[in-house]
C-alpha cells in the first residue's frame, strides 16, 4: 500500500488513541507503517505539523449543523458529537483547548467557534448573552469533557474489576468516618450505578440552553 498523508494520519491517530499522544514519535510512526522514518517528511513537515494535521482529523468527526435547525437544536447536536469525538480520541482534548503551531488556534476550532456566535447572535440573543453565552458552553463542552477524561484515566490506573470495587468500597468507608457522609453517598451512586442511563454532559448542557432560553425570552 502507498504511504500518502492520509494513511500516514489515519495510522498516527490509532497509535496516539491506544497509547497517547505523548507516546507517538517519528520513529514509532514509521515503524507502524513498515517504513523509514525519513519517509514521512514527505507527507509532514514535522512532529508539530503531523499533531496539527491528526486534531483536524479528528475534528472531521465534528459536523456542524445545518443552519435549517434551531439554534438550541444545532447548539446542542454540535455539543454532543465534540464531547463524544474528544472522548473517542482523548488525546485531543488538550489540543481543543490549546494553540496550533501558528500560534492561534487550530482551524477547526476557529471554525467551530466563529459557527457558536453567530448561531446565538442569530439565535435573537443581545450581544451581552452571546458573549456570556459562549463562554459558558464552549467552556462546558470542553472542560467538562477534559474533567471527564481525568477520571477515566484515574480510575484505568487504579485498575479494573474486584479490586477497583473493593478500593472504592474502603475509600467509602474512610469517607463516612470522617464525617463526609454526602461525599459517600456521592460515590456509592457512581459504585451501584444508579444514574448510570443519565448523561452527566447532557444534563449540565440542557441546564445551560434552558437558562439561555430564558434569558432571551426576558429580552
Amino acid at each position: 500500500m502507498p504511504l500518502t498523508r492520509q494513511r500516514v494520519l489515519k495510522t498516527a491517530v490509532r497509535l496516539a488513541d491506544k497509547d497517547g499522544i505523548e507516546s507517538l514519535s517519528m520513529r514509532k510512526l514509521a515503524r507502524s507503517l513498515g517504513v523509514e522514518a525519513m519517509s514521512l517528511y514527505n507527507h509532514v513537515a514535522n512532529k508539530g505539523d503531523l499533531v496539527d494535521a491528526m486534531f483536524e482529523l479528528v475534528m472531521a468527526e465534528v459536523e456542524l449543523p445545518p443552519d435549517s435547525e434551531r439554534w438550541d437544536t444545532a447548539i446542542r447536536a454540535y455539543a454532543i458529537a465534540m464531547h463524544d469525538a474528544l472522548i473517542r480520541h482523548p488525546w485531543a482534548g488538550n489540543l481543543a483547548v490549546g494553540l496550533g503551531g501558528g500560534g492561534m488556534p487550530r482551524p477547526s476550532r476557529l471554525t467551530q467557534m466563529d459557527w457558536l456566535l453567530r448561531r446565538l447572535r442569530e439565535g435573537g440573543f443581545s450581544r451581552e448573552l452571546v458573549y456570556h453565552g459562549y463562554h459558558v458552553l464552549d467552556a462546558h463542552i470542553l472542560g467538562f469533557t477534559l474533567w471527564e477524561l481525568g477520571h477515566y484515566a484515574a480510575a484505568r490506573e487504579m485498575g479494573s474489576g474486584f479490586e477497583l470495587e473493593q478500593f472504592v468500597a474502603g475509600l467509602l468507608e474512610g469517607l463516612r468516618a470522617q464525617g463526609h457522609a454526602d461525599l459517600a453517598d456521592h460515590g456509592q451512586q457512581h459504585l451501584s450505578g444508579e444514574f448510570d442511563g443519565v448523561s452527566a454532559f447532557e444534563y449540565g448542557l440542557d441546564l445551560i440552553l434552558d437558562g439561555l432560553r430564558r434569558g432571551r425570552r426576558k429580552r
